[in-house]
C-alpha cells in the first residue's frame, strides 16, 4: 500500500474515531450525576475500582470501557444494555439501537452480571426511609457518611459482606424491612441453581462439598427445583382469556375535551387484544349508556370460560368517581361493584382488574402540551381503598394518587396509560405479575415531568387479590 493510501486509512479511522467521541458526548449531555452513579455501579465488574472511583462523568466512565475494549464504535452493544436498564430508552438511537432491538439480543448476549443486575433493581425499589432502617440496623459497621441505596449496597460488596453466592446479609436486611423484595432475591437464587445445576450454597459451606460423590444429576436437580412450591397464581388456562371493556370520554356536554385521550384508547385495545383478550370499546359514553354497558358484561356469557375480565376508564374525575360525558359523577365503587362474586357469579375466584385514567384530586394548570383530567376537586380525600369492593381478587390501578392530578399530552396520551402500555409490552414476556408491572409503572411515571420539570404524578394500585396474576406469554410479538 502507497503511504497516501496508508494516510487516507488513517484519515478515514481518526474521522471515525472522532465521529463516535462525538456520538458519545452527546449521550453524556443527557445524564445526570444520578445516571451516572448507575452506569458506574453497573460497571463495577468491567472497570477497575480504583479507576471507576476517579470517574465523575459519564465520559470518564466511556474513556475507561473503551480502554478495556467493552466499547467501541464497531460493538457499542454494551453501553445501550447499559442505557437500556438505566431507563434512558431515548438515548439508544444515537448509537443507531431501538429499544425492540436491545430487547430482543439482550437475553442471550447480556454482559451486566445477573448478580449486578439484582442489586441495581434491588436498589430501585428501595426507599429513602427503607434505606435509613437498613443503615439503623447495621450502624456498627457502616460508616457515618450520606448514602444512596446504590453506594450503600455497593459498601456491603466492597467489604465482603454480599456477593453473588452468599445473599444472607441482604436477605434479612429484607425480610425485615422490605419483605416484598425477597420476591427478586429468590428469583435470582432460582435462576442461578438452575443454570449450575445445583442448589445455591455459602462460601463458608462450599469447602464441604469438595471431593464427594454427585447424589443428583443435572436433571434429578432441575426436577427437583420444578417441584419446588411457588406462590400461587391465577389461572390462565381457560377457553378465553376473557373480556376486555374500554370506556372512552373524550367530548363532554358541560367539560372540556380531551384531547390524547383516543391514543391511549387504541394502545389500550392493542395490548390486551396481543394478551389475548376480546376488547370492547365505548365512546363518549354517558351515565345512562354506562349502566347499560356495566349491566351487558356483569351478565356477559364469556365470563364463564373465561380467565380474567378487564375495565378501562379514560375520562375526567374527582377522588373516588369518574365523569360520564353527560357530567355526571359516577363513583368508581359503584362501577366495581357490579363485578362482586354476588352479582356476577360467572366472575367468582377470577381477577378482576380496573384501571382508572382520570384525576383524583386537585387540578394544576397546566402547561401547552400537558393537560390535568381534574374538575372541581375535593382537597380532603378519603382512603383509596374505600373504592374497592370488600371482597377478594380486584385490583383498582389509579393514574394517581388521592388529592392529585393526572397528566396527559394532547396528541401522545396520558403518561399512565402509556406507561402502562409499554410495560405490559416489555414485562409479560418475563413472565412479571400485575403487581410487579404495576410497580414499574409507578417507578416510570414517577420520573416523569412536565417540559419545565415541575409536575409530577404518582399512580396507585388498591387490591384485594390472593394470588398473582401473571399472563401467559403471547405467541407473537406486539409491534409498534
Amino acid at each position: 500500500m502507497t503511504s497516501q493510501g496508508q494516510s487516507l486509512n488513517s484519515t478515514l479511522d481518526d474521522n471515525c474515531q472522532v465521529n463516535f467521541r462525538g456520538t458519545l458526548l452527546t449521550i453524556d449531555s443527557y445524564l445526570g450525576d444520578q445516571d451516572v452513579e448507575r452506569l458506574k455501579f453497573l460497571c463495577r465488574d468491567s472497570i477497575a475500582p480504583k479507576n471507576l472511583e476517579k470517574c465523575s462523568s459519564a465520559l470518564d466512565i466511556f474513556d475507561y470501557l473503551m480502554a478495556e475494549e467493552r466499547l467501541s464504535e464497531e460493538d457499542p452493544s454494551f453501553l445501550a444494555e447499559l442505557l437500556y436498564i438505566i431507563k434512558q430508552k431515548v438515548l439508544l438511537r444515537h448509537l443507531r439501537y431501538t429499544k425492540e432491538q436491545v430487547e430482543h439480543w439482550l437475553p442471550g448476549r447480556r454482559k451486566v452480571s445477573p448478580f449486578r443486575n439484582l442489586l441495581y433493581e434491588l436498589s430501585e425499589d428501595i426507599s429513602s426511609e427503607n434505606l435509613k432502617s437498613m443503615i439503623f440496623l447495621l450502624r456498627e459497621s457502616i460508616p457515618k457518611v450520606q448514602m444512596t441505596s446504590l453506594s450503600f449496597l455497593a459498601y456491603l460488596e466492597k467489604q465482603d459482606k454480599i456477593d453473588e453466592d452468599n445473599l444472607t446479609l441482604l436477605e434479612d436486611l429484607c425480610k425485615k424491612i422490605v419483605p416484598n423484595l425477597m420476591r427478586k432475591i429468590d428469583k435470582y437464587k432460582r435462576e442461578k441453581a438452575s443454570q449450575v445445576g445445583a442448589p445455591p450454597v455459602a462460601k463458608e459451606t462450599e469447602s464441604l462439598h469438595q471431593g464427594e460423590k454427585e447424589l443428583f444429576s443435572h436433571s434429578d436437580i432441575n426436577q427437583l427445583l420444578g417441584a419446588l412450591p411457588e406462590t400461587a397464581v391465577y389461572r390462565m388456562d381457560r377457553k378465553h382469556r376473557g373480556l376486555c371493556v374500554v370506556v372512552n370520554n373524550h367530548s363532554f356536554t358541560s367539560l372540556s375535551k380531551r384531547p390524547g385521550t383516543n391514543k391511549d384508547a387504541e394502545c389500550l385495545k392493542r395490548v390486551f387484544q396481543w394478551l389475548g383478550f376480546s376488547v370492547h370499546i365505548y365512546v363518549n359514553v354517558t351515565k345512562g349508556r354506562l349502566e347499560e354497558v356495566l349491566q351487558q358484561f356483569q351478565t356477559h356469557p364469556d365470563h364463564a370460560d373465561g380467565d380474567c375480565f378487564v375495565f378501562c376508564v379514560l375520562t375526567h374525575g374527582k377522588f373516588g368517581a369518574v365523569y360520564s360525558s353527560d357530567g355526571n359523577l359516577i363513583p368508581i365503587r359503584q362501577i366495581m361493584s357490579h363485578f362482586t362474586a354476588q352479582q356476577c357469579p360467572a366472575l367468582a375466584h377470577k381477577p378482576k382488574l380496573f384501571f382508572i385514567q382520570a384525576c383524583q384530586g386537585e387540578e394544576i394548570q397546566p402547561s401547552v402540551s400537558i393537560e390535568a383530567d381534574a374538575v372541581n376537586p375535593e382537597h380532603v380525600p378519603p382512603s383509596l381503598q374505600d373504592s374497592v369492593p370488600v371482597e377478594a381478587d380486584f385490583l383498582l390501578g389509579l393514574a394517581t394518587v388521592p388529592g392529585y392530578v393526572s397528566f396527559r399530552h394532547v396528541e401522545e396520551g396520558s403518561w399512565y396509560i402509556q406507561s402502562l402500555y409499554n410495560h405490559l409490552k416489555d414485562l409479560v414476556p418475563r413472565q412479571e405479575d400485575i403487581l410487579s408491572i404495576l410497580t414499574a409503572v409507578n417507578d416510570d411515571v414517577s420520573r416523569q415531568a412536565d417540559k419545565r420539570g415541575k409536575k409530577k404524578q404518582m399512580p396507585q394500585p388498591a387490591f384485594t387479590l390472593r394470588k398473582k396474576v401473571v399472563f401467559p406469554v403471547p405467541q407473537e410479538e406486539l409491534l409498534l
